[in-house]
């Protein structure tokens, strides 16, 4: 197993890069700045549609009035996907680019919304009015939005970068200047989407969006069996296993089809069909990662309550608030499960074993798939049963997934516990009981936003961590850290989702407030940063976004500011202590 484990790690740098490919993180970033969208419009449609079980229907106008503002919200949600992943793309673009000539990304938004309209929607007109045809303008047309951002960001390099572009005096203010630097790009996109429209719509007789989902619904179709859900998630968790987010290099993937199933699933339902899609958001979120990447939830509460072993009982009682939430890190670093060949086997199966019994459910039992989104961080059971309707064998199928989910860690929590018991069985009982409360009581605070009384402002002697590249290891700091080094400052920290650089954000700011130091934190995910960065003195990278530190360093370097990232352990180690999260801050901000 470790044999087999080193060789995956060796294809670390690989899927490192994978993950820092510029397209990939455009369609990740851009999606998931339109997830709010998602959630809104299916507050509505709960409301809607799940009274309908108990036989309670609302009055038409209420209905309609529901209906409304979830297709004006989901309709378009294409629209804006054109728009963020082409903002996030200009972006990515821009660090390739002069300070001082950089893309326009409010402009290249607004091409990329035009060339997606010439692409996917046609005119309807007819005496009593006129507007666009809507069928594509949703999540069918995802994959035609995210064209269009990249041919709009592709565009607007070339000519950006040779400067082709309409030159003003300069006298002329510098934001009538950049109206005329953009018009040639701008222009140069319209005229290739339009002409592109033309032509295609004369050769096939439909538009391209239409065209783009006939080509990759064989795909969408492979990706919903057995085998294609298996390497989705079996991915997923495996690239997370050695370290590297799997989310971010598989989701971009599938982010279309994700959402593109749920809303069939939706539309076959109202109809009175069999909503029979796996792939949706919902099956991600609730069913694969019900309780973080390798469906960890029920690995929690064994080691809450079931572990011999003191460590693993103080680790497991620490981080079974976060894991119920889907925050797993604590768990996954603290345990530790990545990189530990006990866990290799569950983790990376037990998501598999999880959509396979959703599937067995919705093909074999009738019942219907995922229809409504609801906020990755609701409880994997209560996200289970309402997504899937409140469906009688949604709780049924939850039951039997969490048996599973226990039948596959067990074993080797087992195994993981002994072994621990027997490192533990070499020192004192006393030493390990006060070890263990004190890494239990470090880890509730840490998560509470809370740290240790102890006072960084009066000198104490606290370690602080140097950038080791690409990311930071622990060393002892060389002076004491004094309120005069951080009042004042701001520091940012970023994760993949915006979760576990909460832990260490809440940590910092509480043990700054308890030595009246005026630091000010943020917590945020990575991709939506960028606009962020001017405001804040310090970025820290949290350990599944340490990939791309040196994406990172090109966008602090433009405005001047510094970042670094942490590895796993040191990362929890800093959320534990508030002495060495704040020495870890004055020692960065001082280089």
């Amino acid at each position: 197993m470790e044999q087999l484990i080193a060789i995956i790690e060796k294809g670390q740098p690989f899927f490192n890069a994978i993950a820092r490919n510029k397209y990939l993180k455009a369609i990740r970033d851009g999606f998931i700045s339109v997830i709010p969208i998602i959630i809104f419009s299916s507050i509505f449609c709960l409301v809607a549609s799940v009274p309908n079980i108990w036989g309670f229907y609302w009055p038409d106008d209420i209905n309609n009035a529901l209906w409304k503002c979830y297709n004006y919200s989901m309709g378009i949600l294409a629209i804006a996907c054109a728009a963020t992943t082409a903002k996030h793309f200009a972006d990515a673009q821009n660090r390739d680019l002069p300070k001082n000539n950089q893309i326009n990304f409010i402009s290249c938004m607004c091409a990329a919304i035009i060339g997606f309209l010439l692409l996917s929607s046609d005119t309807i007109a007819t005496d009593a009015a006129s507007g666009f045809n809507t069928t594509y303008l949703g999540s069918k047309g995802l994959l035609t939005a995210f064209i269009a951002a990249f041919v709009t960001g592709i565009i607007y390099k070339f000519f950006i970068k040779r400067n082709i572009t309409v030159k003003m005096p300069e006298q002329v203010p510098p934001n009538i200047s950049q109206t005329f630097k953009d018009i040639i790009p701008f222009s140069v996109c319209i005229t290739v989407f339009w002409v592109f429209d033309i032509v295609f719509r004369a050769a096939f007789g439909f538009c391209f969006a239409q065209g783009v989902i006939q080509v990759f619904q064989p795909l969408f179709t492979a990706a919903d069996g057995y085998i294609g859900l298996a390497v989705i998630y079996g991915a997923m968790s495996l690239f997370w296993f050695v370290g590297v987010h799997g989310p971010s290099i598989v989701e971009p993937a599938i982010a279309a089809a994700l959402v593109a199933n749920m809303t069939d699933n939706l539309a076959a339902f109202q109809a009175g069909q069999h909503a029979s899609a796996v792939l949706t958001q919902g099956a991600q979120y609730f069913v694969v990662c019900m309780g973080g990447t390798g469906a960890t939830l029920v690995l929690v509460f064994m080691f809450c309550f079931l572990a011999k072993s003191q460590e693993m009982r103080a680790v497991g009682k620490a981080a079974i608030v976060p894991v119920c939430f889907a925050v797993n890190e604590p768990l996954l670093f603290a345990a530790p499960i990545v990189l530990n060949p006990v866990f290799f086997v569950p983790f990376v199966f037990a998501p598999i074993a999880n959509i396979w019994i959703l599937k067995i459910f919705i093909d074999f039992l009738g019942m219907n798939g995922f229809m409504y989104t609801l906020p990755w961080t609701v409880p994997g059971p209560i996200g289970t049963i309402m997504g899937l309707g409140f469906q009688p064998l949604a709780f049924v199928m939850l039951a039997l997934i969490l048996v599973v989910d226990f039948v596959l860690y067990y074993p080797f929590f087992r195994a993981y516990d002994a072994q621990k018991c027997a490192e533990e069985a070499e020192i004192s009982q006393e030493e390990l009981a006060a070890k263990n409360a004190e890494k239990a009581a470090k880890l509730n605070d840490a998560f509470q936003g809370k740290a240790d009384a102890k006072s960084v402002a009066a000198g104490a002697a606290a370690e602080a961590v140097k950038v080791d590249s690409p990311a930071a290891s622990a060393a002892p700091a060389a002076e004491a850290t004094t309120a005069s080094d951080l009042n004042g400052k701001r520091v940012l920290v970023l994760c993949q989702g915006g979760g576990t650089s909460g832990l260490l954000a809440n940590a910092l700011a509480k043990a700054a407030k308890e030595r009246g130091i005026n630091l000010e934190t943020a917590a945020e995910a990575y991709g939506n940063h960028v606009d962020m960065l001017p405001d804040f003195d310090l970025v820290v990278l949290a350990p599944q976004a340490a990939s791309y530190l040196a994406d990172l360093q090109k966008d602090c370097e433009r405005v001047g500011n510094k970042c670094v990232a942490c590895r796993g352990k040191q990362y929890i180690e800093l959320s534990q202590n508030g002495d060495k999260s704040l020495a870890f801050v004055s020692e960065q901000l001082s280089k």
